[in-house]
C-alpha cells in the first residue's frame, strides 16, 4: 500500500512538470516568429506626403502577445532614423510620424527609403529577435518642372533653312528639371500660344519633345520681325495626364539680319507705306578745256554712295562691300570721258572736254555687292560741261572788320559793328559765273580755323564763332582770307576780330579773411587796414568800390574808392575789444550784371605796452622720430604762453648747425627742413627760446631728439669683388666664386643674405656668399650664363641690391658632330652627269676646336655616289636613268647613311640617313579629250553653277608629278569670259564665277588651259563655247522648296514619298536629283517627279535628307546638256521617323557582382546598363528580373525598373561560398518595346575574400577615379585569372593602430574583392593578394595620372576584422598553458565521481541478475493463476486496474519529454560544445531549462553513402542494408558515427555507434553459445542498413556512460582492416563463470549474415564495438562525439548461465492527433511507395520515406488514430526440472502488410511527422538458453549530484523546480514497473501504423541527402522481455522513445514557421 502511494505520489508530480513543460516548450518557442513564411523582414509602399498616422503596417504577424495581461513578448522600435515610424505594440501596427514636417521622396530630404528594427523579445525565456521592416517611400507626382533659367536666348540668322535646329539650350541639365522619381520627372517640350507675340508660335516648333530641341517652322525676315517671343511649356510625364505639371519660360529669338537685300544708293527718300526708295539723280559741273587732274576727283553733288540694305550682318566682317559701275550713258562715247571707281566711287574725267561737242553727259551707275549677289541698285549722274574758266575770283573788300562779345555762345555769326546788331557779310565772286549765281568758290582761312569758321556756299559767306573767346586772355584776332573756283585763286584778304569785353569776372579779395590788431593809443583818421580787390574786366565792368557791410560799430569807416580801412573820427578804443568787420568789393556793371564779393576784418583791442615774458610749458622736451620722416612733418608744439598776450617770436639757439630743423617763429611749431640720416647723425640737442620783443621778455627750453632707424640702406656689394667666373662643365658642386655685401642699417635691417635671381636650379649660394653649380653645366647648351645674385637684408620688407656675374663654362671633349638634319632628300633629275653635286651635307660638333670629317657608311651607296670627306659635297658617280632603274626593279629611290666623326675625338661619330630621289624628266604634255566643249547656262545662274567637264590626260607615268594634271582660264585669250565663268584646278568642271545677268543666246568664248606638275612645266589649252540658254527653254519648279511628310526608317523599298513638279512650255520635262542622294536612298521618277524610297533608310545613321533636284528640258537632256539655274531646281527636305527596330543592347553579355552576406534587404548591388540606339521613348529602358524559383518562393533580388539598380531582397548570412545566377530582361519603350537579355551572377562573400589597398591619397579622391583605379587593378588579375572581376566593398579613411581604431583622412583604405567567372565565386584572399601585392610597381605606376604627384599604395592587407581575429587568436595562444593546468585540475576532481558510479552501476547489474533468477520460476507459457500473477497485486495497489491502458499510453508522453530533454542535454554536455559552425538549415531546438539550442544531429558524420543509394545496387551487393524487400533505392537509412568497413568492394559507409540494452545482449550472446553459431535461413533476407543506430534516452546514455568504467576481461580480435573478431571472453560478475565466444557466434548473435568479415551490424545497446585501430581511414574523416564514448577490445558483465524464457512485445507509438491537411494535396510517388515483402520472407523494419513532392500528385488518405492493443498475459512460470525450448511464435511467418501511403508534407514546413509501423523481430535465441534475468543485478539509479554533473543553470519554467535529474529518474523507474504487467500482444495482428517518433525527427540531417536521395525510416520499437529487469530496461529503452514523438511533434508545430522548418531532420532506432 505504502508503495502504491508513493507510485501515485510520484506519479502526480511528474504529470504536473511535463504539463508544465510542454505548455512552455509549445509557447516559448514561437514566440516573436513570425506567423508567416519567410524571413524576418517586411516590405511595404507609401506615397510620399501621406497624412500624419497614415498605417505603413497594419499588422506585424508577429506570433506573441505584447500586452497585458498575458503579455508573452515585448516590441520595441529601433533604428528609427528621424523619428519617422510610431510603434502601437498592442496591435503590431506601424504609423508614419509626420507632425510638422512631410514626408518628402525629392531633394533635399530626398528620403527614399526608411529602415526600422522591430525588437521583440520573448518575455518566457528572454530571447530576442529583430524584424525588419522597409519602408519604401513611392514617388508622387508634387514637384513642378523647373527651368534652370529665367529665360533663354538665342539668335537665328534670316538666312536659315526651314527646318535648322535652332535651338538645343534645353538638352543636359540646362533645361527644365523636375526632382520627381521615373515619368514623374521625366520632361516633355512644347510650343504655347503666345497672344503677346502670335507670330512666334508657327515661326518655331518641337522637334524632339523629350531633348526640347526647336526647329525652324518658317521663314525668317529681319526687316520684318527682329523678335520673337516664344512661349515654351515643360510638362511631366506623370501616367494619368491630369496629373501632369507643368512649367513655362520665354525663349527670346533674336533674328540676325542675312545678306537677302541688294544695295541702296543714297541719300533714300522712301516711297510713301513702302521700303523702296524714290530714284535719285546725281550732279556735277565741269568746265571744258581743264586738265583733269585739276578737276579729280570730281566733285559730285551729293556724293555718290550705296549702301547695303542689310545694315547688320553679323560680325561686320561678313558684310560684303559695294562695287560701283557705269552701266550705260548718252552719248555713248561717254567711257572715253569718264571713269567711276568700283570700290570708293570716285567719278574722274579722263580728258578735257569741249563745250561745243557736249554741253551734258547723263549715265547710269549701278551699285552690286562684291559677293555675287543677283540685286543691284542704279542711280542716274548728270554732268554739266561749263565754260572755260579764265577768271581769277576776287573779294568785294580788301579788309574785313568784325566784333564779337566775349559772352557769345558757339555759332555765333561775327557782327559787322560793335554794337553786335549786323551780321559781317563776306563776298567773293568770279567773272566766269553770273553774279546772281553762285560762283562756288571754296574760301580758306589761313589761321584760327579752330575758333572760326566760313559758311561753305552762297554768295554772302558769314563767319561764325566754333569756339569759345575770352577777351581777358586774347583781346583780337586776325587772319587772311583766299577764295578759289578750282583753278584759280583770289588776292588774300585780311580779317580782323576785335572781342568785346563782358562782365565775366568777380572782384576778389587776396585773403578770405584778415586778422588785425590795434593799439588804443590809435588816433581817430589812423589807417587800419588797406584792402584790396582785382577784377579782370575793363571799364566800368572792372571799377571796383567797397563798403562796410556789418560789424563796425561806428568805430571804422572804409574808402569806397580805394578800400583803406580807418579809425572813425572821435572814437577812442577800449582794451579787450574786438570787432569782426563785413566788407563787400563790387564791380560798376549795370545792376543786372553786376558782380562782389565780401571778406571779413577780425579787429582785436591791445594795451599799449608789454610788462612780462612768455613761459614754455615744460623745460626740456624729449622726442624719438623716425628718419624717413618727411620734410615739413610737425614734431613738436612749443608754444609759449605770455601774461600780456604779446606776440612771441620762436628761435632755435643752438642744436642745430645743419638747420635740420625749422621753428616756426610765430606759433611755436617744431617742423622738419631737412631729411633724417640716422647714419649721420642719431641725437639732437636743441635750445629753443620765446620772446615778446621787450627787454627781459626771452625764456628758453631744451628738446632731445632721438633719431630711430629704418631699413632705407640697400645693401651694398663690395666693389673689389670679381664679377668674372669660370666653371668646367658636366661637373656639379663645383666651387664658382664669392661675392660679399654689407649694409649699415642696425638689428636685422643690417643683416645681410643672398639668393640666386635667375638661374637657381643650376646655381646655388651659401650663407657667405660662396656660389656653387647645383648640377653638371652643358657649354654646348649654354657657354655663358650672366647670373643675378641677390642681397636682401633681414627687414620684414627686405631691401634688395643685386649683382651681376658674368660666368664662362669651360668646355671638354663631350659631344658628336650633329647632322643639321637626320633626313636628308635630294631630287636628282635622271641622266645628271658624273660629278654633279647633288647636295651638300653639314655636320656640326658643338665642342671647341673640332675637325668634322664625312664619309657614306652603307657600302653599296659608295659605288653610286661619293661623299667629300671635307666639304660634305655628295656627287654622282654614275648616270642614273629613271625608266632603266624601274626596269630593272630597282626603284627611283636611294636611302643609305653618312657619319660625321670628329677628328681626334673621343665619342662616337653621328649619323643621318640621306634619301636620293631620281626624278623622271616631263616627256608629255596634257592632251585634252576633245577641241571644242559645249555648255548651256540659263540667263540667272548663281554663282558656282557646273555648266560641263573638261578633261585632259597626260602620258607620263602615272604617279609622277608630270602626269598631275591641273586646270585653269587662260585670263589673256578670255578676258571678259574670265571674269564670270572659271574652271576647277583639279576635277576641270567649267563653273559660273559670279551671278549671272547676262541676255539670252549669247555664247561665251572660254580657253582653259591644262598643265601637269612636271619639271618643265607644260601645258595644253581647249575651248569651252558657253551658250546662255532663253528663260522659255528654263523649267520653274512649284516651289523653290519641298517638305514632304514623315518617312518610316521601316518604309518598304518603293514608298512614295512626294511629288515634285515644275512647269514649262511646250516642253517635256526630265526630272533629276542632282545633290544629296550620293548613298542612293531614294530615287525620282525622270517624268513624274514621284520621288520614292531605293534602298532602305535607317534612322539611326540619317536621320534627315536635303535633296537637290533638278528639271531640265529633254531637248537639253538628249542633246546631253545640262542647264542648272535659280528656278529650275529646288530643295526637298525629307525626314525619317524613328520606328523601335533595335532592341536593348547591354554593356555587358555577364554582370558579375557581389554581395556581403551582412548586406542589409534592399542593397544596392549592381548596375546595369543596357543602351538602345533608337531614340525617345524607343530607347528607355525597363527592367526585370528573371530568377529561378527559391523553396522559400521568395526571389533574392529586386531591380529597379528604370534604374537597372539590382538590390538585395533577402539576407545573406552564413551564405559565404554560395552564388546566385539569374537573368535580367531589358524592354525599351518603358517595357513595351523590344527586349534583350543578359546573365547576371552574384556571389556572396564576406570580409574574409577581401583585401584592402591602402593608399597615401584621400578618400574622396580615389572616390573620384574609382573607376579607372579598378580597371588597372582588374586588368592585372585577369593577366592570373581571365574575366575576373573586381568589385569595391567600401572607401574609406585609412584605419591603423592596434585595434584599427584609427582614423587617418589623408589617406585611404579601399576594400576590394574580385570574382573567378569560372566558378562565380571569389577568389580566395592569399591568391588576391599575390596577384596585387606583386605587382604593386606597376600599379602605382598606372595609379600615377589619377593619384597625382606622391600618390602611390601603402600596402595591401587584410580587412581590420580579419585581422582582428588573427590578433585574438594569437593572445589566445597565450593562455593555453594555463587551460591544460585546468583541463588537468578538473579530470582530478572528476575521478572520484566517476568512481562512485561505477561502484553504484555494479551494485544495480548484481540485483538485477538476483531477480533475473527469481522470474525463471515463471512458467514459458499460457495463462498464469490469478494467485500467481504479480502484475495484477501491482494495479490493485495503484486502485485502478485500467490505469495501465492510460499510464502506456497518455501518460507515456510526459516521461518522453522528460527522457529526450535529459537525453539532449547529457548529449550536449558530453559533446563538450556545440557546432557553432553549423549550416542554418539545421533545425535548432531550445533545450528549456538553460535556452541553450542543441542540434539533433552531428554534422561532423555523413548519415549515409548517396553513391549507394543512387545506383540502385541489388540487395545481395548493398553492405549494413536492414530494410523489407523492395524496388531500389528504398533502404532505410541510418546512421553510425563508426567507422565499418566491409563488403566485397570496400565500401566504406559511416556508422554510429550502436547502444542496445544489456539485457537482450545476454540473450542473444547465450543463445550465440548454446547453438554453436547457428543462424536459421531467415536471417539471410536481413540487410543491416547502412546507418543504422539505436537512439536512446539521455537517462540510459548516462547509463551506459557509466558502464565505460575499465574492463575487467579484454576481449582479443585481430587487426584485420575488416574489423572482425577473433573471440570474445565475457565472464558472469555473480558467478565467475566466463564463456569464450568466437567472431561466428558474435556475428550470429549479431544478426548478421555474411559471415566473420563483415562486421558493422548494429550492436545491442549498451556495447560499444570499434573496429581495430589499423583500420583504412574514413573518406570524410570526422571525430567521434564525446557523448558516444567508445570501448577497446573488450565486454565484461553481461554472461549468464542458465537459460530464461524471453517473451516479446511490441509496443507501438501511440498516436497524436494527425496534423491539419495541407491546402493541397499530393499522391505518394511511385517511387515512395511501401511493397510488401513475399510471404517467404520474414517482415523486416518497415521504411518510411519522406514523401516526394509533386505538382500533380493526388492528395494520399488521411491516417486514422489508431488505439494500441491490449497487452497479453504474463506466460506461465516454466517447470523446475526441464528446461523447455522457445514457445512458439506463430506470427513469425507472416509478413507485416503494406503500410499506407505517408502524409503529404505540412503546408508550413513540408516535413510533417510521419507514421510508423511496428517491427517484429523474425528471429529470437532459444529461451532455455539464456539465464532468467531475475537472477541479474541491476545498476543503482545516479545521484542526483552525479546526474547535475555539467550541467549549466537551469532557466524558463524549470528553474525552480529541485532535484529535477531525481524526479525524472523517479517517473522513469515507476512507469517501468508498470510496464511489468503489460501483455504481449499477438504478432498475427496487423501492425498500426503510428506517427513518427521523435527519433525521426531529429536524426537525418545531412543537407546533401536530403536533396539527393529520398529518406525512409524505421520505427522505434521496443523488445519487451517478460522479466522485471528486462522490462524496467524496456521501458527506459522504448518507452522514453517512443515518447519523444509527441515532443518532436509539438516542436515541429511550433517551429514550422522558421526557414528552416523543412529541414528538421529525423532519426531511427530499433530496440532490442
Amino acid at each position: 500500500m505504502r508503495r502504491g502511494w508513493w507510485l501515485v505520489r510520484w506519479l502526480g508530480t511528474g504529470m504536473a512538470i511535463l504539463s508544465l513543460l510542454t505548455h512552455s516548450w509549445g509557447q516559448d518557442t514561437e514566440e516573436c516568429k513570425l506567423s508567416r513564411p519567410g524571413p524576418p523582414a517586411t516590405i511595404v509602399t507609401i506615397n510620399e506626403e501621406s497624412p500624419n498616422g497614415t498605417v505603413l503596417v497594419e499588422n506585424m504577424q508577429i506570433n506573441g502577445r505584447a500586452q497585458d495581461p498575458g503579455r508573452t513578448i515585448s516590441l520595441t522600435l529601433l533604428e528609427n532614423y528621424d523619428y519617422w515610424v510610431i510603434l502601437e505594440p498592442a496591435r503590431q501596427r506601424l504609423y508614419l510620424n509626420s507632425t510638422g514636417r512631410i514626408l518628402d521622396r525629392d531633394p533635399p530630404n530626398s528620403i527614399s527609403t526608411i529602415v526600422v528594427q522591430v525588437q521583440c523579445t520573448n518575455e518566457l525565456v528572454g530571447t530576442v529577435i529583430f524584424h525588419e521592416v522597409r519602408i519604401v517611400v513611392r514617388d508622387v507626382n508634387d514637384n513642378t518642372p523647373r527651368f534652370q533659367q529665367p529665360r533663354y536666348y538665342v539668335a537665328v540668322n534670316e538666312l536659315t533653312p526651314v527646318g535648322t535646329t535652332i535651338f538645343s539650350g534645353f538638352s543636359g541639365d540646362n533645361g527644365a528639371t523636375d526632382v520627381d522619381d521615373g515619368p514623374n520627372g521625366h520632361i516633355e517640350y512644347s510650343i504655347l500660344y503666345n497672344r503677346n507675340d502670335p507670330a512666334s508660335n508657327r515661326t518655331v516648333s518641337v522637334a524632339n519633345t523629350l531633348s526640347g530641341f526647336i526647329i525652324l517652322a518658317e521663314r525668317l525676315n529681319y526687316e520684318e520681325t527682329t523678335r520673337y517671343l516664344v512661349l515654351v511649356q515643360a510638362n511631366d510625364r506623370a501616367p494619368y495626364p491630369p496629373n501632369r505639371r507643368s512649367a513655362t519660360t520665354t525663349l527670346t529669338v533674336d533674328v540676325l539680319d542675312g545678306d537677302d537685300l541688294g544695295p541702296m544708293f543714297l541719300p533714300c527718300v522712301l516711297v510713301n507705306n513702302t521700303r523702296d526708295c524714290n530714284p535719285i539723280t546725281y550732279r556735277v559741273a565741269i568746265p571744258e578745256f581743264t586738265e583733269p587732274s585739276k578737276l579729280n576727283p570730281l566733285n559730285v553733288t551729293p556724293a555718290i554712295q550705296a549702301v547695303d540694305m542689310d545694315r547688320n550682318i553679323q560680325p561686320p566682317s561678313d558684310r560684303p562691300a559695294i562695287l560701283y559701275y557705269i552701266l550705260v550713258g548718252q552719248p555713248v562715247t561717254y567711257p572715253a570721258f569718264f571713269s567711276l571707281n568700283r570700290t570708293t566711287a570716285e567719278l574722274r574725267v579722263l580728258q578735257p572736254i569741249s563745250r561745243d561737242l557736249y554741253q551734258r553727259f547723263t549715265l547710269i551707275i549701278k551699285a552690286e555687292q562684291d559677293n555675287g549677289h543677283p540685286l543691284p541698285a542704279y542711280a542716274d549722274l548728270i554732268i554739266d560741261i561749263l565754260d572755260e574758266n579764265n577768271q581769277a575770283p576776287y573779294f568785294q573788300f580788301a579788309t574785313y572788320q568784325g566784333y564779337v562779345s566775349e559772352a557769345s555762345p558757339v555759332g555765333t555769326t561775327i557782327s559787322a559793328s560793335a554794337n553786335l546788331t549786323a551780321p559781317l557779310g563776306i563776298i567773293a565772286l568770279d567773272n566766269d559765273i553770273e553774279e546772281t549765281k553762285d560762283p562756288m568758290v571754296r574760301i580758306t582761312l589761313n589761321d584760327h580755323t579752330t575758333i572760326f569758321s566760313l559758311t561753305p556756299a552762297g554768295i554772302i559767306r558769314y563767319l561764325r564763332l566754333i569756339k569759345p573767346v575770352d577777351r581777358e586772355k586774347q583781346m583780337a584776332y586776325s587772319f587772311t582770307m583766299v577764295a578759289s573756283d578750282g583753278i584759280q585763286q583770289s588776292i588774300p584778304v585780311t580779317v580782323n576780330i576785335l572781342v568785346i569785353d563782358a562782365n565775366d569776372n568777380t572782384p576778389t579779395f587776396a585773403e578770405v579773411s584778415y586778422s588785425i590788431e590795434v593799439f588804443t593809443d590809435m588816433q581817430p583818421g589812423e589807417t587800419v587796414l588797406q584792402l584790396t580787390a582785382a577784377d579782370a574786366d575793363e571799364g566800368l565792368n572792372g571799377l571796383v568800390t567797397y563798403e562796410i557791410l556789418a560789424g563796425a560799430q561806428g568805430h571804422f569807416i572804409i574808402s569806397n574808392r580805394t578800400g583803406r580801412i580807418t579809425v572813425a573820427p572821435g572814437v577812442t578804443l577800449t582794451v579787450g575789444r574786438s570787432y569782426a568787420l563785413t566788407v563787400r568789393a563790387s564791380d560798376n556793371a549795370p545792376e543786372t550784371q553786376r558782380r562782389s564779393s565780401i571778406t571779413t576784418v577780425y579787429i582785436e583791442v591791445l594795451p599799449p605796452n608789454n610788462q612780462s615774458p612768455p613761459r614754455f610749458p615744460l623745460l626740456t622736451y624729449n622726442l624719438e622720430i623716425s628718419e624717413a620722416m618727411r620734410i615739413g612733418a610737425i614734431l613738436l608744439n612749443l608754444q609759449a604762453t605770455d601774461r600780456e598776450n604779446d606776440p612771441i617770436t620762436y628761435r632755435i639757439v643752438s642744436g642745430d648747425s645743419q638747420k635740420v630743423f625749422n621753428l616756426s617763429e610765430t606759433i611755436g611749431l617744431l617742423l622738419l627742413r631737412k631729411p633724417l640720416d640716422r647714419e649721420v647723425t642719431d641725437q639732437y640737442l636743441l635750445v629753443v627760446t620765446a620772446s615778446d620783443g621787450n627787454p627781459g621778455g626771452t625764456s628758453t627750453a631744451t628738446v632731445n631728439i632721438v633719431v630711430t632707424d629704418v631699413n632705407d640702406n640697400d645693401p651694398v656689394f663690395d666693389l673689389t669683388t670679381p664679377t668674372n667666373f669660370t666653371v668646367q662643365e658636366e661637373k656639379a658642386n663645383v666651387f664658382v666664386g664669392q661675392v660679399r655685401a654689407t649694409d649699415p642699417d642696425a638689428g636685422v635691417n643690417g643683416l645681410v643674405r643672398y639668393r640666386i635671381v635667375n638661374q637657381p636650379d643650376l646655381f646655388t649660394i651659401s650663407a657667405n656668399g660662396s656660389i656653387y653649380t647645383r648640377v653638371p653645366l652643358d657649354r654646348e647648351l649654354r657657354s655663358q650664363y650672366d647670373l643675378v645674385v641677390e642681397a636682401s637684408d633681414g627687414a620684414v620688407d627686405p631691401r634688395r641690391t643685386t649683382l651681376t656675374l658674368s660666368i664662362q663654362v669651360t668646355d671638354i671633349d663631350d659631344n658628336s658632330p650633329v647632322f643639321s638634319q637626320q633626313t636628308y632628300v635630294a631630287n636628282v633629275p635622271e641622266n645628271t652627269p658624273v660629278g654633279t653635286v647633288v647636295l651638300k651635307l653639314s655636320a656640326v660638333d658643338s665642342d671647341l676646336f673640332s675637325v668634322v670629317t664625312y664619309r657614306i657608311k652603307t657600302e653599296s651607296a659608295r659605288q653610286l655616289f661619293s661623299l667629300n670627306p671635307v666639304t660634305g659635297e655628295l656627287a654622282v658617280l654614275q648616270t642614273l636613268d629613271f625608266e632603266d632603274l624601274a626596269a630593272m626593279g630597282m626603284g627611283a629611290n636611294f636611302t643609305f647613311q653618312v657619319e660625321a666623326s670628329d677628328q681626334g675625338g673621343v665619342t662616337p661619330p653621328g649619323r643621318a640617313t640621306v634619301t636620293v630621289r631620281i626624278t623622271d624628266m616631263n616627256d608629255f604634255s596634257p592632251i585634252f579629250a576633245q577641241d571644242l566643249y559645249k555648255g548651256l547656262v540659263a540667263p540667272n545662274a548663281e554663282k558656282g553653277t557646273v555648266i560641263t567637264t573638261v578633261f585632259a590626260e597626260d602620258k607620263d607615268p602615272p604617279g609622277t608629278p608630270a602626269s598631275f594634271v591641273r586646270y585653269k582660264v587662260d585670263a589673256k585669250r578670255s578676258p571678259y569670259s574670265g571674269s564670270i565663268f572659271d574652271v576647277e584646278e583639279v576635277t576641270g568642271r567649267v563653273v559660273t564665277k559670279v551671278n549671272l545677268n547676262e541676255e539670252p543666246s549669247v555664247t561665251f568664248q572660254l580657253f582653259v588651259i591644262a598643265y601637269d606638275d612636271g619639271e618643265p612645266v607644260k601645258s595644253n589649252s581647249s575651248l569651252v563655247e558657253i551658250t546662255v540658254l532663253q528663260p522659255s527653254r528654263i523649267p520653274i519648279f512649284t516651289q523653290e522648296e519641298y517638305r514632304f511628310p514623315l518617312v518610316s526608317e521601316l518604309a518598304p523599298l518603293g514608298t512614295l514619298v512626294g511629288t515634285i513638279l515644275a512647269a514649262a512650255i511646250n516642253q517635256t520635262i526630265f526630272y533629276s536629283i542632282v545633290a544629296g542622294n550620293e548613298l542612293g536612298h531614294f530615287r525620282v521618277n525622270n517624268m513624274t517627279g514621284v520621288i520614292s524610297t531605293a534602298k532602305p533608310l535607317d534612322y539611326e545613321n540619317v536621320t534627315s535628307y536635303v535633296l537637290r533636284v533638278q528639271a531640265d528640258s529633254m531637248l537639253v537632256v538628249m542633246s546631253n546638256l545640262r542647264v542648272p539655274s535659280k528656278t529650275n531646281t529646288a530643295k526637298v527636305f525629307i525626314e525619317v521617323q524613328d520606328e523601335n527596330d533595335h532592341p536593348p543592347v547591354f554593356t555587358r553579355k555577364l554582370y558579375i557582382g557581389g554581395v556581403t552576406e551582412d548586406s542589409k534587404i534592399f542593397s544596392s548591388v549592381l548596375k546595369i546598363v543596357a543602351n538602345d540606339k533608337d531614340t525617345g521613348n524607343y530607347s528607355q529602358m525597363a527592367y526585370r528580373l528573371i530568377i529561378p524559383p527559391a523553396p522559400e518562393g521568395q526571389d533574392s533580388f529586386v531591380i529597379e525598373t528604370y534604374t537597372g539598380v539590382i538590390k538585395s531582397a533577402i539576407m545573406f548570412r552564413n551564405m559565404r561560398r554560395s552564388y546566385f545566377r539569374f537573368e535580367v530582361i531589358a524592354t525599351d519603350d518603358y517595357g513595351k518595346g523590344l527586349s534583350s537579355s543578359a546573365e547576371v551572377v552574384v556571389s556572396v562573400v564576406n570580409a574574409l575574400d577581401m583585401q584592402v589597398v591602402v593608399s597615401t591619397v584621400p578618400p574622396t579622391l580615389v572616390e573620384e577615379y574609382k573607376e579607372d583605379l579598378i580597371r588597372i587593378l582588374e586588368r592585372h588579375i585577369q593577366d592570373q585569372i581571365p574575366g575576373a572581376k573586381v568589385i569595391v566593398e567600401a572607401i574609406g579613411p585609412r584605419r591603423h593602430g592596434d585595434g584599427f581604431e584609427l582614423e587617418d583622412y589623408s589617406k585611404s583604405d579601399l576594400m576590394v574583392y574580385a570574382i573567378d567567372p569560372l566558378t562565380n565565386r571569389a577568389i580566395s584572399p592569399k591568391e588576391l593578394f599575390k596577384f596585387l601585392d606583386g605587382n604593386v610597381l606597376e600599379i602605382n605606376k598606372e595609379f600615377q595620372p589619377y593619384l597625382g604627384e606622391g600618390g602611390r599604395i601603402l600596402e595591401i592587407r587584410s580587412p581590420d576584422i580579419v585581422a582582428s581575429v588573427k590578433k585574438a587568436a594569437q593572445a589566445v595562444g597565450y593562455t593555453e598553458g594555463a587551460l591544460l593546468a585546468l583541463a588537468i585540475i578538473i579530470i582530478l576532481c572528476c575521478i572520484p565521481a566517476i568512481l562512485i558510479v561505477m561502484v553504484t552501476y555494479k551494485q544495480r547489474q548484481a540485483e538485477c541478475a538476483k531477480t533475473a533468477r527469481i522470474q525463471k520460476a515463471l512458467p514459458p507459457g499460457g495463462k498464469a493463476a490469478p494467485a500467481v500473477a504479480p502484475g495484477a497485486n501491482l494495479y490493485e495497489e495503484l486502485g485502478d486496474s485500467s490505469m495501465v491502458k492510460k499510464s502506456v499510453i497518455e501518460e507515456a508522453d510526459h516521461q518522453r519529454i522528460l527522457s529526450t530533454l535529459s537525453r539532449r542535454a547529457i548529449a550536449s554536455r558530453g559533446n563538450g560544445a556545440l557546432h557553432v559552425d553549423l549550416p542554418k538549415s539545421e533545425s535548432n531546438v531550445t533545450f528549456l531549462s538553460d535556452c541553450n539550442p542543441l542540434t539533433t544531429h552531428n554534422p561532423v558524420y555523413d548519415d549515409s553513402s548517396p553513391e549507394v543509394s543512387a545506383r540502385g545496387e541489388s540487395p545481395s551487393e548493398k553492405r549494413f542494408s536492414f530494410s523489407p524487400p523492395g524496388p531500389a533505392g528504398s533502404d532505410c537509412v541510418r546512421s553510425m558515427p563508426a567507422r565499418i568497413q566491409g563488403g566485397p568492394r570496400g565500401y566504406e559507409l559511416p556508422r554510429r555507434q550502436a547502444l542496445m540494452d544489456p539485457d537482450d545482449w545476454e540473450h542473444r550472446l547465450l543463445n550465440s553459445a548454446a547453438g554453436g553459431g547457428r543462424r536459421p535461413e531467415s536471417f539471410s533476407a536481413f540487410r543491416l542498413s547502412g546507418g543504422t543506430e539505436t537512439k536512446l534516452s539521455g537517462r540510459e546514455q548516462v547509463r551506459h556512460s557509466e558502464q565505460r568504467a575499465p574492463p575487467e576481461q579484454t576481449l582479443k580480435h585481430s587487426g584485420g582492416f575488416r574489423g572482425s573478431f577473433s573471440s570474445i571472453l565475457v565472464r558472469d560478475e555473480d558467478s565467475d563463470e566466463v564463456l569464450e565466444l568466437t567472431s561466428e557466434t558474435l556475428l550470429s548473435l549479431m544478426d548478421y549474415p555474411y559471415g566473420p568479415p563483415y562486421v558493422g551490424r548494429d550492436l545491442p545497446s549498451g556495447v560499444a564495438v570499434n573496429q581495430g585501430g589499423d583500420s583504412r581511414p574514413l573518406a570524410r574523416r570526422r571525430s567521434t562525439p564525446p557523448a558516444h564514448g567508445t570501448f577497446g577490445s573488450s565486454v565484461a558483465g553481461y554472461a549468464a548461465a542458465q537459460p530464461c524464457q524471453i517473451t516479446v512485445e511490441v509496443i507501438p507509438d501511440p498516436p497524436e492527433i494527425p496534423a491539419p491537411p495541407p491546402p493541397r494535396q499530393h499522391p505518394p510517388s511511385p517511387t515512395t511507395s511501401p511493397s510488401s515483402s513475399p510471404p517467404s520472407s520474414p517482415p523486416s523494419p518497415p521504411c518510411i520515406r519522406k514523401a516526394q513532392y509533386s505538382p500533380h500528385s493526388s492528395p494520399p488518405p488521411v491516417q486514422k488514430r489508431v488505439t494500441p492493443p491490449p497487452p497479453p498475459p504474463l506466460p506461465p512460470p516454466p517447470l523446475p526440472s526441464l528446461p523447455l525450448p522457445p514457445p512458439p511464435l506463430p506470427s513469425l511467418p507472416l509478413p507485416p502488410p503494406p503500410l499506407p501511403p505517408p502524409p503529404p508534407p505540412s503546408p508550413i514546413n513540408g516535413n510533417q511527422l510521419r507514421p510508423v509501423g511496428q517491427f517484429v523481430p523474425s528471429f529470437l535465441p532459444p529461451a532455455s538458453s539464456l539465464r532468467p534475468v531475475s537472477e541479474r543485478k541491476h545498476p543503482p539509479a545516479l545521484h542526483a549530484s552525479q546526474a547535475d554533473a555539467g550541467k549549466k543553470e537551469l532557466k524558463g519554467i524549470l528553474k525552480n523546480i529541485q532535484n529535477l535529474a531525481d524526479i525524472e529518474r523517479s517517473v522513469a523507474n515507476l512507469y517501468s514497473q508498470v510496464d511489468k504487467t503489460s501483455k504481449v500482444p499477438r504478432f498475427n495482428k496487423k501492425p498500426q501504423a503510428t506517427e513518427e517518433s521523435a527519433a525521426n525527427k531529429m536524426q537525418s540531417s545531412d543537407p546533401w541527402e536530403e536533396q539527393s536521395t529520398p529518406k525512409t525510416t524505421n520505427s522505434s520499437c521496443a523488445a519487451q522481455v517478460s522479466s522485471t529487469t528486462t522490462s524496467a530496461s524496456c521501458a527506459e529503452n522504448g518507452t522514453s522513445e517512443l515518447n519523444v514523438a509527441a515532443d518532436v511533434q509539438q516542436t515541429g508545430q511550433l517551429n514550422s514557421s522558421s526557414p528552416n522548418a523543412a529541414e528538421l531532420p529525423s532519426s531511427q532506432s530499433t530496440v532490442f
